[in-house]
């Protein structure tokens, strides 16, 4: 039973990375694929960047339903959209100065984003109608978010010190951590059916079940500061070291594995599954994107822009029957978007 869970929560997962359409399926050897889309040529590591509005700070990334980018203006409290081919469109929300942070596509066809400093989770929909649900307890600070395979949204309250649960019509379920103080940050779905979210003041990995069971693990370097966390192919959960300059790995048990940067003092911020399958990363202050391998090889791509603070990163959305090549980011400094290669198209 459990081997069948395994097996349907990564296909459950392998479908919302490629957008819920036809795309084929991630694997680590796309170097020569067939199906991956031939519209542009060039080198793994090779990046291309457009503007966004001035002061836009771009944070946190992903990919709608609509197969379109969307990504959260912390700098001007707005929420944006842009297509593969680089069209853009602003929608402001509703409360000023609500704090946007993390955005992540829920199954019910909407985009969810958590709003820090209103204390609020706001839903978007495609055509930019946004609706805001105040949480239960003020002051909760709520920052990371990513949709559940049970239908919810599921969602981090750094200084509440709780994760947060809200069903499609707005419903919210609190439950605490046993650590206190313990800053959770980032969250993600597992393969192990479980989400799994980052404690950055605790310097622990913590997971959740559906109906709120929390286990957590310290980590092995002190004040590591993990900040972002995916699910990997390997059926292991990864995750950024931000002050220890290390990706880090967690088996469904607790095991954890740590890999050091090959550039001092870089921050290791978002990270998200690229198109070849393996784990990319952006590095906040080192200027750079990179990539881990499952065996923990490290290559990093240097960022044209000086001072770009890479931010947020996501697969790109398919193009018509392939897969696209690229993962983008958002450069947070520089008020861009960034496209970077993964896969080589000669």
């Amino acid at each position: 039973m459990r081997s069948n869970l395994h097996v349907v929560l990564r296909s459950s997962l392998l479908l919302v990375s490629t957008s819920l359409v036809g795309a084929p399926a991630l694997a680590s050897d796309l170097q020569a694929a067939p199906w991956v889309c031939r519209d542009s040529r060039g080198a793994v590591g090779d990046v291309s960047e457009i503007s966004l509005p001035a002061g836009s700070g771009p944070l946190s990334i992903t990919v709608g339903p609509d197969l379109a980018l969307w990504f959260t203006q912390a700098g001007s409290n707005k929420v944006g959209r842009a297509t593969r081919s680089g069209v853009l469109t602003e929608f402001s929300l509703p409360t000023s100065g609500a704090g946007v942070q993390q955005i992540a596509a829920g199954f019910d066809g909407h985009l969810w984003f958590t709003e820090l400093a209103a204390n609020q989770v706001g839903r978007i929909s495609r055509d930019g109608v946004v609706t805001e649900f105040p949480l239960p307890n003020r002051g909760s600070s709520p920052a990371g978010i990513a949709a559940g395979l049970d239908g919810n949204v599921w969602f981090t309250e750094v200084v509440g010190n709780r994760i947060g649960r809200i069903t499609p019509e707005g419903v919210v379920t609190e439950f605490a951590l046993p650590t206190a103080g313990a800053q959770p940050r980032a969250i993600t779905q597992g393969f192990d059916g479980n989400l799994w979210f980052v404690e950055q003041a605790a310097n622990k990995i913590g997971s959740i079940s559906f109906d709120g069971v929390i286990r957590e693990f310290e980590l092995p370097v002190a004040r590591s500061a993990p900040s972002a966390i995916v699910a990997g192919l390997d059926g292991n959960v990864w995750f950024t070291e931000q002050a220890g300059d290390r990706i880090g790995r967690i088996t469904p048990e607790g095991v954890v594995t740590e890999f050091a940067l090959p550039t001092p003092g870089s921050q290791p911020n978002a990270i998200a599954l690229g198109p070849d399958g393996q784990l990319w990363f952006t590095q906040l202050a080192g200027n750079r994107i990179g990539r881990i391998s499952y065996a923990g090889t490290i290559t990093e791509y240097a960022l044209a822009s000086p001072n770009s603070r890479p931010s947020g990163i996501v697969l790109a959305p398919p193009g018509s029957w392939c897969l696209d090549a690229h993962l983008w980011f958002t450069e947070r400094g520089t008020h861009k978007l960034g496209r970077v290669r993964a896969i080589a198209v000669p």
